[in-house]
């Protein structure tokens, strides 16, 4: 049993992962309601041997910060000056590099909000990657990567889909997640 393992059990968090690991997915993990939910993420995709790279606002890659973040693989997203079009390099990144697995919260913020990002649709299509569905449920103590979806092109169809699954599923703080 490996370290993060370890610190998951002592704290009564089990892991449960049935998805093959792909060399290139889009991990899509919600409820995300706290920032507790990157850390039992990471221990959580590490506890079973794998890694997985993760997006978040640059504001957050500051030193010395910014250089852990990178070293774990942290993608820095810039939101108030845009020369390029996040989906279209996350595109290109996924078809350049052989191996790529990223993690990324379609809520895009631990505040209440129904108005969920569909990017990460956009670029699993693009792609043409699968994209893993990852649950942190607060109640059950339980992290999961059970089910795998593979996006159709119709993006509000798909992000129902999507929030539909993980309504059951409970955030550190519950009134702060929105699917409807």
């Amino acid at each position: 049993m490996n370290l993060a393992a370890r610190i998951l059990k002592l704290a009564g968090w089990k892991v449960e992962v049935s998805v093959p690991d792909f060399p290139k997915a889009i991990i899509c993990v919600a409820p995300h309601t706290s920032n507790w939910d990157f850390i039992l993420g990471e221990l959580a995709i590490r506890s079973v041997g794998r890694k997985a790279g993760f997006m978040m606002k640059s504001s957050w890659f500051f030193f010395p910060l910014g250089y852990f973040f990178r070293a774990i693989g942290g993608i820095p997203v810039v939101r108030e000056r845009k020369t390029q079009s996040l989906v279209e390099a996350m595109v290109a990144r996924f078809k350049s590099e052989p191996r790529l697995v990223v993690a990324i919260t379609p809520e895009g913020t631990r505040k209440p909000t129904a108005n969920w990002h569909t990017g990460f649709l956009r670029i699993a299509g693009e792609a043409d990657i699968p994209i893993c569905l990852a649950v942190i449920d607060f109640r059950m103590k339980k992290a999961m990567i059970n089910d795998v979806f593979i996006p159709t092109g119709n993006v509000d169809a798909d992000l129902a889909e999507i929030k539909k699954y993980y309504r059951p599923f409970t955030g550190r703080h519950p009134d702060n997640f929105i699917t409807d």
